[in-house]
């Protein structure tokens, strides 16, 4: 049997901000175990990458953190359909920050900041509280299929505020984000810890190497915009405080270091130093919360498939410099 996807995002979107907050909780936990005991091809991966994570653990601790990591995966999912229905304090109750200081003082300067992330927590709802409480959000989104799932998704992410470009089919996305980050403050964040186009820069991952996205290191060292690597994870409510979220869940938005660029040398190289930088900096953010790191596809070099590679790849390759994240489900 056939499904139609974007059909069913579309009723999601649609109709799931009236099913009751338990219900969606219920629901997404049971179809988590469930894609979870089947163990398909995403399950798979993504327990391969977490035992790359976390090598120190035997196959069953592994399935338990699998099992884990797909509940926090789904749990995305059910927020997602549900976020139109918070109010803006029930928003807010839902988001705690640290390393503030690491944006503050360039927003209040008048500059953008480039914020480099993985494929972490719910960061739709990290868009959101930071688009009320920060400054406004640009960012990439990739281009899915069929076209109307994409549309659904850029309209669903508009909704919350979010200024959103196409990562193909749209223009050079890379001379868009440069005119973006040459405007008034806001943020740029790019989810980067997977390589879209065979592009990307071979990075040192849990010690193995990894691909992924120039996007993020290039557009700060092509525009000077600090690049503050950033971490977005689950944390459970209590108290007040889930009273007033109206759930148990909701998520740290942790904003890191900035990646000092390094001076004196040719640019491919300051790009790949600076993609190492946040690299390592939102790894550890993975190993502590390894759950919250939704990886189902290929990211290791060992695990890549060079056909696929050439083939995106084409016969003339624009330079990695002009390979960015972007957001996806």
């Amino acid at each position: 049997m056939s499904i139609d996807v974007a059909r069913a995002y579309q009723l999601a979107w649609r109709y799931g901000h009236r099913v009751p907050g338990p219900v969606v909780r219920a629901v997404t936990t049971v179809a988590a175990d469930a894609t979870w005991a089947r163990r398909g091809a995403g399950v798979r991966r993504l327990e391969a990458n977490l035992a790359r994570v976390r090598p120190d653990l035997d196959p069953r601790a592994l399935r338990r953190l699998s099992r884990a990591g797909m509940r926090s995966y789904l749990r995305y999912f059910g927020e997602v359909f549900t976020l139109r229905r918070l109010t803006t304090d029930q928003l807010a109750a839902r988001v705690r920050v640290t390393g503030a200081d690491n944006v503050l003082p360039h927003l209040d300067a008048g500059r953008q900041v480039v914020l480099a992330l993985a494929h972490m927590g719910n960061w739709d709802l990290a868009g959101a509280w930071s688009t009320q409480h920060l400054a406004p959000v640009t960012t990439v989104a990739e281009r899915l299929q069929p076209e109307e799932l994409f549309e659904e998704f850029v309209a669903f992410r508009e909704s919350l505020g979010l200024a959103i470009l196409p990562l193909t089919g749209g223009g050079d996305v890379f001379r868009e984000l440069m005119r973006v980050v040459r405007t008034g403050p806001g943020l740029l964040p790019l989810l980067a810890d997977r390589d879209l186009t065979a592009r990307g820069v071979e990075v040192d991952l849990f010690g193995h190497r990894a691909r992924v996205a120039a996007g993020p290191a290039a557009l700060a060292v092509s525009s000077g915009a600090p690049l503050v690597p950033t971490a977005v994870t689950y944390e459970r409510l209590r108290g007040a405080r889930r009273r007033a979220a109206g759930g148990p869940w909701g998520v740290v938005i942790s904003f890191l270091p900035a990646v000092e660029l390094q001076a004196g040398v040719p640019r491919s190289e300051q790009v790949r130093a600076a993609t190492q930088a946040w690299v390592d900096q939102v790894a550890e953010a993975i190993r502590a919360r390894p759950q919250d790191w939704h990886m189902l596809q290929r990211v290791f070099v060992a695990d890549l498939d060079p056909a696929r590679d050439a083939a995106v790849r084409g016969d003339a390759a624009p330079p990695a410099a002009t390979t960015t994240g972007g957001v996806a489900p």
